[in-house]
Parts: structure tokens; sequence; C-alpha cells
């Protein structure tokens, strides 16, 4: 099968799918700026006019883009630097600086990556400077060519703003909106953030420089435009090389979108986030499932990603227990149900599983209290189980207390799936509180 050649030009399935695979993955990797913007087209125009003003006019220009994890933050800059560059009168007369929180730890490091990027590492050379501003005024002043209208515009980008705020007297955010609000070089400042009370973290000094423009990404469309998008992600485009397998991997697409249970998935996938990294997520694990003898993506497929990607990994955790370590658990689900979420001790637990021993009157769960303490203390280490804050350490580890970090659900689902569980033990964490 994987030799049958496309009538168009000669393309084997083995190597659309590679094609397929190729594509796709890049489109869905996490790091891809350049993907389709979805519902953010009035965002996108306002920052674009910002920055024109900025690399064009000489209008110096701050703004945040706020929004959570994945609503598309640095993929709107992106498109609009991209953009931006593609103009005419621009070209290459704009400077971008890129700085993150997460590596530009304080000013010191910040300054130099902006040294880095401005290429200006020959013209500071061994001078000293007495401030930060000093600096970062020479290092501006380097740019200019001539008036103000000549001197070339710079973009400063930074990434994880609010913990730029958290630097030493907020001196680099503090010079930034300062020569932004001043008729020095035309610079723009575009700070990116998941915290909404960001601004209640800078000082009243940079607050009162910066220009309070923000623009909100919210992931605010609807279930029918969610599947749009699954649509949009899935399908392959005109350019694809085979065109005959694009026309029916396309066509497979539109059958998946009318299928019920394809559906459920998706409606389930919406419910729970609407990041679409993690529909990526979702479409890549479903991906990864195509072969030559299974070129296509069908229902099972996404019901198996939805599955893996939506796995519990504390619930995991239980298949590869001992039927001690279970009967363990079992015991604190019941004594959490006893008392209502109340922590517990290993005394109790063992008092518990004794109970259930001598109702069953069976020797094979009849353990040693060390054997019981060394399954306890294992319960520990995996961290099912932990000691309750602000008690003293000195208490004998048989009544330190201790929480249940498992719920009913997690318990009872991961039972059903434990392999060799015996009987009686699942009739024990079904039964009533005893």
């Amino acid at each position: 099968m994987s030799k049958r050649k496309s009538k168009d030009n000669c393309l084997t399935i083995g190597e659309c799918i590679s094609k397929v695979q190729s594509i796709l993955r890049g489109r869905y990797c996490f790091h891809n700026c350049h993907g389709k913007r979805f519902g953010v087209e009035s965002q996108y125009q306002h920052l674009l006019e910002l920055l024109k003003r900025t690399v064009i006019h000489g209008e110096s220009n701050s703004a945040l883009i706020i929004g959570p994890r994945g609503s598309g933050k640095n993929m709107l800059l992106s498109d609009a630097l991209k953009e931006l560059v593609e103009i005419k009168q621009v070209k290459e007369n704009v400077l971008q600086v890129h700085l993150n929180g997460l590596l530009q730890t304080n000013d010191k490091v910040a300054l130099k990556e902006i040294t880095r990027q401005l290429c200006l590492e020959n013209v500071v050379g061994d001078k000293v400077f007495g401030s930060f501003a000093e600096n970062l005024a020479f290092l501006l002043e380097a740019l200019k060519k001539g008036d103000r209208t000549s001197s070339c515009p710079v973009i400063f980008v930074l990434d994880e703003f609010d913990l730029f705020a958290h630097h030493k007297n907020q001196t680099l955010l503090y010079n930034l909106f300062d020569i932004s609000q001043s008729a020095q070089t035309p610079v723009a400042v575009i700070g990116l953030t998941c915290r909404l009370d960001v601004l209640e973290l800078l000082e009243k000094r940079v607050k009162s420089r910066f220009s309070h423009r923000q623009i909100h990404l919210l992931n605010a469309f609807n279930f029918s435009q969610f599947l749009n998008i699954f649509q949009e992600q899935l399908s392959l485009s005109a350019e694809f090389p085979d065109t005959n397998f694009a026309e029916k991997w396309n066509q497979n697409t539109l059958a998946l979108l009318k299928n019920k249970t394809v559906e459920d998935v998706l409606q389930k996938h919406f419910n729970s986030t609407k990041d679409l990294r993690s529909l990526h997520m979702l479409l890549m694990l479903a991906l990864s499932r195509i072969t030559v003898s299974h070129p296509v993506i069908d229902a099972a497929d996404l019901v198996e990603a939805s599955r893996l990607r939506s796995m519990d990994s504390k619930a995991n955790l239980l298949h590869g227990l001992s039927v001690l370590e279970i009967c363990l658990i079992i015991a604190m689900k019941h004594l959490h149900d006893i008392y209502d979420g109340e922590p517990f001790n290993f005394q109790m637990v063992q008092n518990e599983f004794q109970k259930f021993i001598q109702r069953k009157a069976h020797s094979a769960y009849n353990f040693e209290t060390p054997v019981v303490m060394k399954a306890f203390e294992h319960l520990h280490q995996l961290e099912l189980i932990k000691p309750m804050e602000g008690l003293s350490v000195r208490t004998q580890k048989e009544y330190r207390l201790m929480k249940l970090l498992l719920d009913n659900s997690q318990i009872m689902e991961a039972l059903q799936k434990y392999p060799n569980c015996p009987t009686d033990v699942r009739q024990w964490a079904t039964s009533s509180i005893s």
C-alpha cells in the first residue's frame, strides 16, 4: 500500500504521511508564534497602529498586552512586528530589543542584553557610567543620526513583564517609561504579562510615566467557532504536494466534525480549557497515531488522545501500589468520610485496616505493624498523603497528623483499573462508612 503512487506527482502514501506530520507538527509547535489569529483583529489593529506611530512618525509609546497563557500574546506581537518591517518606509530602520523576565533577572543583566542586541558593545567599550540611567541614555544617544525624525526607533519587548517589577527600585522600567515620555530617541515599550493586577506592582513614579494603554486578550470564542478553529488547524492547504491526498484528508476532517463522538470529545475539551495550545496538544497526540496502514485520523484516535491528555497522574500512581498500600488508601478514604475530611494519623489508619481484617478473617492481609508503617511511609514519599503544616516534628510518627491528597472519585477510578485487585478489597472500598 505504501508503494501506491499518486496520479498527480508520484508521492507514495508514506511520503504523504511524512509531509502531513511535518506540516502539522510545525503548525502545533508551542514556540511557533505565526499561527492564525482568532477573534483578536481589533486588538491587532490597535497594536499595529501604535507601533506605526513610533517607527514612522517618531512618536514614543508604551503599552501592556495582558491575557492568560495560550491566548496569543506573543503571536499578536510577532505578527504586528512582521507586518511592520514589511512596510516600505520602515524596512530595516527599526531596531528591536527582546527581554524576558525569566532570563534578565536584574537590571545589570538586562542592560548587557540591550547592549548586545543593539550591537553597541564596541561603542560602550570600557566606559564607566555613574548610573543605569546614564548608561541607557548613552546607548540610545549612540543610535541617533541627527534630529528626532531621523533617529533610529527602538521597540523594547518585555516578556513576563511582571517579573521586571521585582527588580530593585524598578530602575529599568522607570528609565524605559521615562524615555518613552520624553522627546529623545523614539521608543515603544511593549510589555506582555498574564497578571491582571500588574499595574498594582508598579511604583508610583513608574506608574506615572506609563501611558496606561492596555490591550486585553481573552479566548472569547464560542463552541461553534471552536469547531471552526479545529477544522482550520487540522486541514491541509492547497499548496500540499499531493492534491488527491489533501482532498481526502480535508474530507475526512469534515466528516470528523459531523461525528457525535468527536463533538463530545471537543465539547469536553472546550469546557475544560479554551487554550489553543491545549487543542494543539490534543491534535498532536491524535496525529501521532497516523501510519501507512491508518492514513487518516478517526474518532477513536481523538478519544484516545483526549484520554491521554486528561490522564490523572496521581490516580495512575495507584496502579503501581501493592495490595497493602491500596488497603491503607481505602482505610484513609473511609476515615475521610467518617470525620468529614479531618486529618488522620497512622494509628487511626491501622485500626481501620484491622477492622477490615477481622470482618474478613483473612490471614493474607495480616501484616506486622512495622510492615504496615513502611507502606504508610511509602505513600508519604509518593506524595499521596502529606503531613499537616505547623505541627511539631517531635511528635511520634504513629501519631503525626496527615492529609489524603486524593479524592474518592480518583480512588474508585484507579481501583477499577487496578490489575488483579482482590474482590473483597474492591467491595470494602465501595461499602458504606464503617
